[in-house]
Order: C-alpha cells, then sequence, then structure tokens
C-alpha cells in the first residue's frame, strides 16, 4: 500500500510537473532574471537574409505564399527567396515560372524535407536563412523582428510563433491544436526569458548560415535537429513573438494523428541523437530546460498516464480518498470519450476538445516510439490536410 501510494502521487507529481509545474517555476525565475544587453540593439543592422522553402507538391500555396513574401517589411534587394521542390510532380514548378523573383531549385527525386534542405543550402549566400513551409504565411514584421534578435551575437537561432488559423465554430483538431500552440507559445517565451527557447518549429525558424550543417539524411524533426544542435555549440535559441507563421488547422482529429505519431518517432529520434544534451555538467541550465519541457512530456507523462489508472483502482479499493480521486480520474477519461464522439462536431465552446486533445497527444507519443522502434517512419512525410 506504502509503495502504491507513493508511486501514485509520483507519477501525478511528474503529469503536473510537465504541463503545469515547469511554466510556473519558469515564471518565477524569469521575474529575477536581469535582462543584459551587452549590443546595440538600436544599431541599423540589414544583412542579406533568404527566405528558404523546402516545399512539396505546393501548388495550392504558391500564390498565397508568394504574395505574402513580397508583402514582408524588409528592403526587397537584401531579401532573397529560395525553393527546392524536389519530387513535385503537380503545377508547382509551372506557378514559380511566373514569379522570376524566387529562384527555383528542382530534382525530379523525393528524398525527403531535410535532403531538400542539404541540397539547397548549397545555394544560400546569405548571413541570415529563415527557413518557412510552403503552406504558411508570415507576419508583415518577421523578417524585421528575427533580423533584430541576430544582433544579439550570442543568439544563433530565433523561432518564430506558430499560430493556428481559428475563425468560428471549431471541432476536435482546430479547437486543441489552437489551444496547444498558444500554450507552447507561452512556454517558449518563459523558455526565451530565462535561458533558451528549446527547439523551434519548422514553420518559422531562422539560424546564421555559419551554423548550419549538413543533417543526418534520416533525420525526421529537422527543425529540432538543427536548432539545438546550435545550442548545443554555446549558442542561445531566442523566440520573437511577434515574428509568426499561420496555417490552418489540420481537418480532422485522424489528420491531426497522422501529423503527431510521426512527430513522436521524430521526437525518439531526436532524444537518441542528442543524449548529450542531457549532460547537465557540460549544458547546465539547458539540459535542465530540455529535460523538463522535452524529455517529461515525451517520456515521462506517456508512461505516467499509463500507469496512474490502474494504481488508482487498486488504492480505491483500500481508501475513500482515493475512490473520490477515481471519480474525478474517470470523470476526465469520459470528457475524452464525449470529446472523441463529437470530434467531427463543430462548437463555439472549443475548449470542451482540449482534454480528447491532450490524450490524443500523449496517444501519438506511444504510437510514435513503436513506430520508431520498427523503423517504420519515412524522411518522406505524408501531409496532413489542413481546413480550408
Amino acid at each position: 500500500m506504502i509503495v502504491f501510494t507513493f508511486l501514485f502521487w509520483t507519477l501525478v507529481f511528474i503529469v503536473f510537473y510537465s504541463y503545469f509545474g515547469y511554466p510556473i517555476l519558469l515564471f518565477v525565475i524569469s521575474k529575477f532574471k536581469t535582462k543584459k544587453h551587452n549590443f546595440d540593439i538600436n544599431s541599423n543592422y540589414e544583412p542579406m537574409v533568404t527566405l528558404f522553402v523546402a516545399a512539396y507538391n505546393e501548388q495550392d500555396n504558391v500564390d498565397a505564399k508568394i504574395s505574402n513574401s513580397l508583402e514582408l517589411d524588409y528592403p526587397k534587394d537584401k531579401l532573397e527567396m529560395v525553393w527546392i521542390t524536389d519530387g513535385s510532380d503537380d503545377n508547382t514548378n509551372v506557378l514559380l515560372e511566373n514569379y522570376p523573383v524566387v529562384k527555383v531549385y528542382f530534382e525530379p527525386e523525393r528524398k525527403g524535407k531535410i535532403n531538400a534542405m542539404n541540397r539547397g543550402m548549397k545555394f544560400v549566400k546569405s548571413e541570415i536563412v529563415i527557413f518557412s513551409d510552403g503552406n504558411t504565411l508570415l507576419s508583415k514584421e518577421a523578417v524585421r523582428e528575427i533580423v533584430n534578435g541576430f544582433k544579439n551575437p550570442k543568439v544563433g537561432c530565433i523561432a518564430g510563433e506558430k499560430r493556428i488559423d481559428l475563425s468560428g465554430k471549431e471541432a476536435a483538431a482546430a479547437s486543441g491544436e489552437g489551444f496547444y500552440w498558444k500554450y507552447e507559445s507561452w512556454i517558449k517565451k518563459l523558455d526565451a526569458e530565462t535561458g533558451s527557447c528549446i527547439g523551434a518549429a519548422g514553420e518559422l525558424f531562422a539560424i546564421r548560415k555559419e551554423l548550419f550543417f549538413n543533417v543526418e539524411s534520416d533525420t525526421i524533426l529537422d527543425d529540432f535537429i538543427i536548432s539545438l544542435t546550435i545550442a548545443l555549440q554555446g549558442y542561445k535559441i531566442d523566440y520573437t513573438p511577434k515574428a509568426y507563421a499561420i496555417e490552418k488547422a489540420s481537418v480532422s482529429v485522424a489528420e491531426e494523428m497522422k501529423r503527431k505519431v510521426r512527430i513522436a518517432a521524430g521526437s525518439i529520434q531526436t532524444l537518441v541523437r542528442l543524449r548529450a544534451l542531457l549532460n547537465i555538467f557540460k549544458n547546465g541550465f539547458l539540459s535542465f530546460q530540455y529535460f523538463s519541457h522535452k524529455v517529461m512530456r515525451w517520456v515521462a507523462t506517456p508512461v505516467s498516464l499509463v500507469l496512474l489508472l490502474p494504481i488508482n483502482i487498486y488504492l480505491s479499493i483500500y481508501s475513500n480518498l482515493y475512490a473520490n480521486i477515481l471519480y474525478v480520474h474517470l470523470l476526465f477519461y469520459l470528457i475524452v470519450a464525449i470529446g472523441w464522439l463529437l470530434k467531427d462536431k463543430k462548437t463555439g465552446i472549443g475548449i470542451v476538445f482540449i482534454p480528447y486533445y491532450f490524450f490524443i497527444a500523449n496517444l501519438s507519443m506511444w504510437l510514435g516510439f513503436f513506430r520508431y522502434i520498427k523503423g517504420a517512419q519515412s524522411v518522406n512525410w505524408e501531409r496532413a490536410k489542413r481546413s480550408q
């Protein structure tokens, strides 16, 4: 009984810390953190910048993406646009021919995003490279905000903010995804204020060109590997919420699961390849942030959730306290079940889908783990269908 009681509360703490305790701790630390600038934040720093897009069959987004890129607030003679369209067999390349300002590099064989990035970076000559997806639109001030961040010589990578385009009533996938990214953006901001942002989202992030390295060709999460490897070199990953990328939510939970499972498989791969990041004696606070923000959520929480329910059931037999906790526990899963039943329905009260989204996020980690172990995750990602 004592052993199971201790285990139960340890698992509760793990789940609480992963999603609430760590952000609260960062918030407290940020209040005592003194911001120091040893560089001129007002300097007129306008280096050459490349907006880099690795695209596969983006014919439905080409015109909107280029139009958005042309409206970005940055000198036109200092902003180059490079598209790598390897393997595209729709009208992507045909449509890009209408925009002479865009440099297009194409090879007929599709080898995955990271291989396109490795190949395409050989054509980039600018000091700063901004990576973005073909189906995302950037805030007008995105480039300017990112460049300002690089005025700090200690910054090697900048993570932009990812936003989900929500309009009106939303189904489970959109509501959950939108809430998740607002929550994640809050933590990224706290991470950057107290130390370094932990990773960057591929929809919008930037690096110093000199820090780019050829990434292994089977890498699933290129954004994580690139950004965190730069952090391992002693550079900071900064976060600029005014530089944001907007994209549509997944059209359904099934599509969102498809996306999350491959990200989960990539997360396990990242844990293996960046195990040096767990050396707190060498990396200090960065290792603490990485463990708290990512490792706890990728590994400890999914395992804890599986163990909590059976342990709670066992303890409820001997204690009214744990019987009452079990009622709350079962109520949570009842709400998850309701979310599943209503997952394709649209509602103006999207918050009802948050427990369901939390559940599928942790289920995806298990599915992604087994996919990684089997070696079944292709480097060629199957695109999740987005809302129109």
